[in-house]
């Protein structure tokens, strides 16, 4: 997992929660990164999983809850720092076809050890689109976090369905609903 997603982490949890509580996670979280991360790094998915299980325990927050929050938190990252993938795109549909076929090709040029979740595409019609995420790490709600704050950017109230395709979530199936 690229270092980018670990730092931005620490820093939205520094920012929400303060710092003593990051350092705790980090100190008992034992980690062989050691809590030192860069952002063009890469570094085990399983240092992540540790630090929003201990985020979690010590906020009572559901993780569910924190990865999606998460998601938001950095696709304002993303916008901030690559403004270009944004460029000449008005609507989320057309920015969610993109993922596969121009972001995630673009941020393999760049970190070709960069291992990204994929992203099958379905417009159904102007108001539905579907998106199967798939992904060994699992991560489908921090997906949802990201595609949330997509709809927001492009201002278009929406509804987000996700259905487990797969029972151990590697495979989950997104359902956008324009209002």
């Amino acid at each position: 997992m690229k270092g980018i997603v670990f730092t931005e982490f620490i820093e939205m949890v520094e920012s929400k929660f303060g710092y003593e509580i990051m350092d705790d996670i980090i100190e008992s979280s034992d980690l062989p990164s050691g809590g030192s991360y860069t952002a063009v790094g890469t570094y085990d998915h399983s240092e992540m999983v540790k630090l929003v299980i201990g985020l979690s325990d010590r906020t009572n927050i559901p993780i569910d809850q924190l990865l999606k929050a998460y998601g938001k938190h950095l696709f304002g990252i993303f916008m901030a720092g690559y403004p270009h993938f944004f460029k000449d795109i008005d609507n989320s549909f057309d920015f969610f076809e993109q993922i596969d076929k121009y972001i995630h090709v673009e941020v393999k040029k760049l970190y070709p050890d960069a291992e990204l979740p994929k992203f099958d595409t379905l417009r159904i019609d102007n108001n539905t689109f579907e998106m199967h995420y798939k992904s060994d790490r699992k991560m489908a709600d921090l997906a949802d976090g990201l595609i949330e704050a997509a709809i927001e950017h492009f201002q278009e109230p929406a509804t987000i369905e996700m259905q487990n395709v797969s029972e151990d979530r590697s495979i989950v199936k997104f359902t956008i609903r324009k209002l």
